[in-house]
């Protein structure tokens, strides 16, 4: 592996509100630049737009109001749509770059105070990006795990704020700490194994052995 032995940083990103901030016409904008024109980009825009929205608490009901921003969140195309909004997001980073819808991330070798400065620029060019595209990040949600024996724990920042340090982050799926060790991640399935475990019992106190064989 490219980290073997390497102490590495980990910057775990959070979009605000990622799939409510997107906005229309620039990914409109984009999607031409992608080549997808005519009839297919027409039919994303009226998709996209006149849909309207309130908020209704025990019977009582906002004004509707118009989304200008967004994609449905449930639909299969939302977010197909956002992944090509954010496409380009890493284009001029050199650092590790990792995406998986709204989760992103980005890694780098840090054996020098000169490699944390240049996954700094990074960091950079990437908040310049969200504010290009409208699509900020929630800077008080992002963080960063120092990782490996010397490591320089260096203090980043974004849009001029110090960002957390964390010793564990749940990617998707995966519960992983600083210390690379296995037994958080083997802890959180156990407890939900357990978890299905109590529901089968219970589930059976009150079946006969017919109808446990049926399930």
């Amino acid at each position: 592996m490219w980290t073997r032995g390497n102490p590495v940083d980990i910057v775990y990103l959070d979009f605000q509100k990622a799939f409510d901030k997107v906005p229309h016409q620039r990914l409109l904008r984009k999607l031409s630049c992608h080549g997808k024109r005519g009839k297919i980009l027409s039919w994303i825009e009226n998709w996209l737009k006149d849909r309207e929205q309130r908020v209704g608490i025990y019977g009582k009901f906002s004004e509707w109001r118009g989304v200008t921003n967004g994609v449905p969140q449930g639909s299969v195309l939302g977010p197909i749509l956002f992944n090509l909004l954010v496409n380009d997001l890493e284009k001029g980073v050199n650092s590790k770059a990792a995406k998986f819808a709204d989760d992103t991330k980005l890694l780098k070798i840090v054996r020098t105070k000169t490699d944390c400065e240049e996954l700094q620029k990074d960091l950079t060019k990437l908040s310049d990006w969200a504010t290009k595209w409208q699509m900020k990040f929630n800077v008080d949600k992002c963080k960063v795990m120092h990782i490996g024996k010397n490591n320089p724990n260096y203090t980043y920042n974004m849009m001029e704020v110090n960002l957390a340090t964390t010793n564990q982050e749940k990617d998707p799926g995966v519960s992983v700490d600083s210390s690379l060790k296995t037994s958080t991640q083997c802890a959180a399935a156990v407890k939900k194994a357990n978890g299905m475990l109590g529901i089968v019992k219970k589930g059976r106190e009150n079946k006969t052995e017919y109808l446990i064989r049926l399930i």
